[in-house]
């Protein structure tokens, strides 16, 4: 390789580095010494297609090139195109450089435009047929800080909507219902639908006849619905989507619970006073609670930090609070699929407690729609009732398999669907469901465990991974995660049927409706009973039972 001469300071510059090779070049060029010209290239571009150009650019080119030296290749690209369209473009007449003394950022602002000829570098073929392919998901681009929503103004406008989406159905449903005693009024309706939307969140109505605390159900999940919806969006507005971080998630939700709190606090203000009597303080804390953890559901989806949170966590407490929760919603349905069963059995019942009101179309449609509201209550109280425990339909009153005693009650379409009396054999077999819902819950555990151990056909049971030759094939799944996570989906399960027991109860009054629905820690303290022998029961028969894998 060539080498220049030593630099003014004395130190040689013939070394191998570039850098000190390209700098030895300035100063050489500055103090006015030849530089020996670099040998020619092996392969030399055909410039015969070259087009016509002005003679006087290319003299003043020439000699810029007959000064470079020879530098290693991997450093002679980036000398070619570092400077291609960085510098201006040299002038006809002569440069007149600064001297040694000058700063070297001025002496880079003289220096004239080189010129990159991509002829003078060979084209490499690359044999894709050598390679993998890899699949590389499309990327988000990233949200412009400027168009990103300020956090207490997306939480305000995404809380209103969600408070408003929930109310409107209550205010027509209500107004119907007033119907029945031929008071109409949209005044009326709306006050007497936003005391029922306060109902619905669990905060107690003070009335002539005592507290109405028994909130419906559906309207409870449709309110929670829209405020996960709510997370969801303040999550995109503040540009924090698939950021995988908890903070966000807790801002958005601590955000949306205060502005529902504000909105209770304000709703109680209006409803107080007039034939009604809601304390202000808790109407704002069971809406704040409401809105924290609800919008927090959405807002961990929405950042990805759920993923995170459950990556943390140990492999058996992972798989138990997927499996509890599969339990608790199977245990849900049965008891749905029941209720929905035995109202439909006792509908000419039904359909007299409807006649019975004598009013007309609206009225008749007001009350079936309340009814309908408190549907997701029966399904609790019925998913009670098969495990167990049973329910309250006043003090002093039963509602179980083998048991039945109850007073006068309301005439609702819904206690169309109690049974006559205690259930006898059938009741037995009716205690199995269950049982088997437990077990149906601990077999898919076992499924999604040999399904991410298992290769089939080079792939995954699953189906959704590649294992590629060579990879270390993954182990069976161990007794102790099988077992230890089918135990500990008792407590989840039992923890989320009890939560759902508490709030599908409450008062109706002072009288004897003062007790409606399932004692909660009953139901917990069985359902965790039931959930965790019949999980391991299941999980263990598919472990155990499994069909023949060929790896």
């Amino acid at each position: 390789m060539p080498t220049t001469p030593d630099r003014p300071h004395g130190r040689p510059a013939g070394s191998g580095d570039p850098i000190e090779a390209a700098e030895a070049l300035d100063d050489a060029v500055e103090a006015g010494r030849a530089v020996p010209a670099a040998p020619e290239r092996s392969r030399k571009p055909d410039r015969s297609r070259k087009p016509e150009r002005s003679r006087e650019p290319e003299r003043s080119r020439e000699p810029e090139r007959s000064r470079e030296p020879e530098l290693d290749d991997d450093f002679e690209i980036v000398r070619d195109t570092v400077g291609a369209g960085a510098r201006p473009a040299a002038p006809d007449h002569a440069t007149v450089r600064p001297g040694p003394s000058a700063p070297r950022a001025a002496r880079e602002q003289d220096r004239p435009t080189v010129a990159v000829d991509p002829r003078n570098h060979p084209t490499v073929t690359v044999d894709r047929g050598s390679h993998p392919t890899v699949a590389v998901p499309g990327q988000r681009r990233p949200a412009d800080a400027r168009g990103r929503a300020p956090l207490p103004v997306a939480a305000a406008f995404a809380t209103l909507w969600a408070a408003l989406l929930s109310y409107v159905p209550v205010a027509a449903v209500i107004a119907l219902a007033r119907a029945l005693e031929g008071q109409g009024g949209v005044g009326g309706a709306a006050h007497a639908g936003l005391a029922g939307w306060l109902l619905g969140h669990g905060v107690p109505i003070g009335t002539s006849i005592g507290p109405l605390g028994l909130a419906p159900l559906l309207l409870t999940l449709l309110a929670g619905w829209r405020l996960n919806r709510a997370g969801l969006h303040v999550t995109r507005a503040i540009g924090a989507r698939r950021s995988g971080s908890p903070r966000a998630a807790m801002l958005v939700a601590a955000a949306i619970g205060a502005a529902y709190g504000i909105l209770g606090l304000l709703a109680a203000l209006v409803v107080d006073g007039r034939g009604t009597d809601v304390p202000p303080g808790r109407a704002a804390f069971h809406l704040f609670l409401a809105g924290l953890v609800c919008s927090l559901i959405g807002s961990l989806r929405g950042t990805d930090a759920l993923v995170v949170i459950a990556r943390r966590l140990p492999p058996p407490v992972r798989h138990a609070l997927r499996t509890g929760v599969v339990a608790a919603l199977l245990i849900l349905a049965a008891g749905a699929a029941f209720a929905g069963l035995s109202v439909a059995v006792g509908g000419g019942q039904a359909a007299d407690m409807i006649g019975a009101y004598r009013t007309g179309v609206a009225g008749q449609a007001g009350i079936t729609l309340v009814s309908l509201g408190y549907g997701a209550n029966g399904a609790v109280w019925a998913a009670a009732y098969l495990l167990g425990p049973g329910f309250l339909l006043g003090t002093d009153s039963a509602v179980r398999l083998t048991e039945l005693s109850v007073g006068p009650l309301p005439t609702l379409p819904l206690l169309a669907g109690l049974p006559d009396g205690p259930m006898g054999a059938t009741g037995a077999a009716l205690l199995a469901v269950p049982v088997l819902a437990a077990m149906a819950a601990g077999w898919l555990l076992t499924r999604r465990l040999m399904g991410v151990h298992h290769v089939v056909g080079g792939h995954l049971r699953d189906n959704r991974h590649t294992v590629r030759p060579g990879d270390v094939l993954p182990a069976e799944p161990a007794w102790s995660l099988v077992l230890g996570s089918a135990l500990l989906a008792g407590p989840v399960a039992g923890l989320v049927l009890g939560v759902l027991a508490w709030l599908s109860g409450g008062p109706l009054g002072d009288g004897r409706m003062a007790e409606i629905g399932p004692v909660p820690w009953h139901v917990a303290l069985i359902a965790t009973t039931v959930v965790g022998v019949s999980a391991c029961i299941g999980a263990a028969a598919g472990r155990a039972f499994r069909a023949p894998v060929h790896k």
